[in-house]
């Protein structure tokens, strides 16, 4: 974030000017605002981006009346009358480039992700909002569905009440902080990115994605929605809704929460689409106030089945904390074998405990996954059309020979990536189930694997992605097994930090020439 230096005229007495300039979101964007009043306008490309703009007012907005209150409003405007040049570029994890992959006759692998620029410019889906590419329809971003809209917002939000000198962000070089919940700067941050990411969503969600982008790892109780009832009337000036919102009592939970140690999260995208997450919520919905009896039995048991997996996990990190070498002998041992004979490796009563915690886990996950199950069946999501190429699908037999699944895979890549653009054509018009069939046989075969402790579908579930908890080096082979089933293993890590400040600028060189060679094809 810089000044505009001789970019922009700059007019004192009607608005501050906000130049937005992105590699490979696409998006310029020229904005102006005053106390009450904001526009946009996009000189390179009409793709408008309302996080982004909410993200925007809702901090100088912020910023404005946290200075007022301090009595330095005219430090504050000195500082807007300059101007703002703001970049913002995505990381590569946030999107899908599973098409390009392809296209070049490569494996699915996460060799060929690490191989891909930083910041690469991103790809779209194919066809529009019903699945025919009449041209008529902005483009979808093809994205992995880990909370970019939301990582995008806190990250602009952040930025700005740093460089206003609203709040002071921890550095990346400083290490992790064990007061990072509960620290009034951060605090101003989420408050602000909240507010702004659900006046641009158009609802109050749950709030996590904001949360985790700004808290990093943790246990999360969502906040009152009435905390933001301000936000949601029309007309309002953002110079109000925000003296509302921070004097208003933000009672959402976070605790610290991590994977015990030995443990990585591993993600992969199946490559058929995702899923719509409102259509699916309201589905289930939709089924709570019809039976609510049986809704409420279920969403019982699966908050019971959270907690004792919450539980377990918890536990383990005391293990690990209190007797490490026992423990990481445990981890190590699970690690080279299947569950199923993880309790033949047990010596003393000491190895047993932790052996039955990890087991533990595992049945408390399979409860979860079962209840999610039956939620689906019982909310009436109708199972999707079956857009994996059967032909290549070798999730039920993951242990196959791995080398010829790889090039049964490479030979059947076109026809894979036509039979799937069909299949996206027909998915838009169809529910998903939470956890549909194909993932089910892709999931119950990754638990079976050596090292597995979980295997699930994130967020609401559908076809999105799919994740795993593997124990010590047991993910590399969990990596290859989903290469050869066709699904592209991710590069994304679990990472317990929140918003940090970054210690140097993670740009590449040539940003302004890489822009203007950027078409939208």
């Amino acid at each position: 974030m810089s000044e505009p230096r001789d970019l922009v005229h700059h007019d004192r007495h009607k608005s501050e000017i906000v130049i937005l300039l992105s590699l490979n979101i696409m998006e310029g964007a020229t904005c102006k605002c005053s106390d009450c009043e904001w526009g946009c306008r996009q000189p390179l490309w009409d793709t408008a981006n309302p996080f982004v703009e909410q993200a925007l007012q809702y901090a100088v907005a912020a910023a404005r009346v946290i200075f007022i209150e301090k009595g330095k409003k005219d430090a504050l405007e000195k500082i807007l009358l300059r101007g703002l040049h703001i970049t913002i570029v995505g990381c590569n994890d946030f999107y899908s480039y599973r098409s390009q992959i392809e296209a070049r006759g490569i494996s699915l692998t996460r060799e060929a992700l690490a191989a891909l620029p930083s910041f690469s410019p991103i790809t779209f889906n194919i066809g529009d909002s019903d699945g025919v590419n009449t041209g008529n329809c902005k483009p979808e971003v093809a994205k992995t569905g880990l909370g970019s809209s939301a990582a995008m917002t806190t990250s602009v939000v952040a930025a700005l009440l740093h460089y206003l000198g609203v709040v002071e962000l921890p550095s990346s070089s400083s290490g992790l902080s064990e007061q990072k919940i509960g620290d009034s700067n951060l605090d101003i941050v989420h408050i602000i990115a909240q507010s702004a990411h659900c006046v641009a969503q158009g609802k109050i969600g749950s709030g996590f994605d904001i949360s985790a982008a700004v808290y990093g790892s943790q246990r999360y109780v969502r906040f009152s929605p009435a905390v933001l009832s301000s936000a949601q009337l029309a007309g309002n000036c953002a110079l109000d809704v925000i003296s509302d919102i921070l004097k208003q009592r933000w009672d959402h939970e976070s605790s610290r929460f991590s994977l015990p140690p030995l443990m990585s999260l591993l993600l992969g995208e199946p490559g058929t689409g995702g899923s719509s997450t409102p259509s699916m919520v309201g589905s289930v919905k939709l089924w709570q106030k019809a039976d609510p009896g049986k809704a409420l039995e279920t969403w019982a048991r699966l908050a019971g089945a959270n907690a004792r997996l919450e539980s377990q996990l918890k536990l383990l990190n005391i293990f690990a904390k209190d007797q490490w070498d026992t423990y990481k002998h445990v981890i190590e041992v699970c690690s080279n074998c299947v569950p199923e004979k993880w309790m033949e490796q047990v010596v003393d009563g000491s190895q047993e405990l932790i052996f039955k915690s990890l087991l533990g886990a595992r049945d408390a996950f399979l409860e979860i996954r079962f209840h999610m199950q039956q939620m689906g069946k019982a909310a009436g999501v109708p199972e999707a059309v079956e857009w994996i190429d059967q032909s290549t699908s070798a999730s039920p037999t993951l242990a196959d020979d791995r080398q010829a699944a790889r090039r049964r895979g490479q030979r059947q890549a076109a026809r894979r990536r036509g039979r799937r653009q069909t299949a996206r054509r027909r998915r838009r018009s169809l529910a998903s189930q939470i956890e549909p069939d194909s993932q089910t046989r892709l999931l119950d075969a990754t638990m079976r694997m050596k090292g597995v402790l979980l295997a699930g579908v994130p967020g609401a579930g559908g076809f999105d992605a799919v994740f795993s908890i593997i124990l010590g080096a047991a993910a590399d082979a969990v990596a290859d097994a989903w290469s050869a089933a066709g699904v592209l293993p991710l590069l994304v890590k679990e990472d317990s930090r929140g918003i940090v400040l970054e210690a140097s600028d993670p740009r590449t060189a040539g940003l302004p020439s890489a822009l203007s060679a950027i078409q939208i094809h």
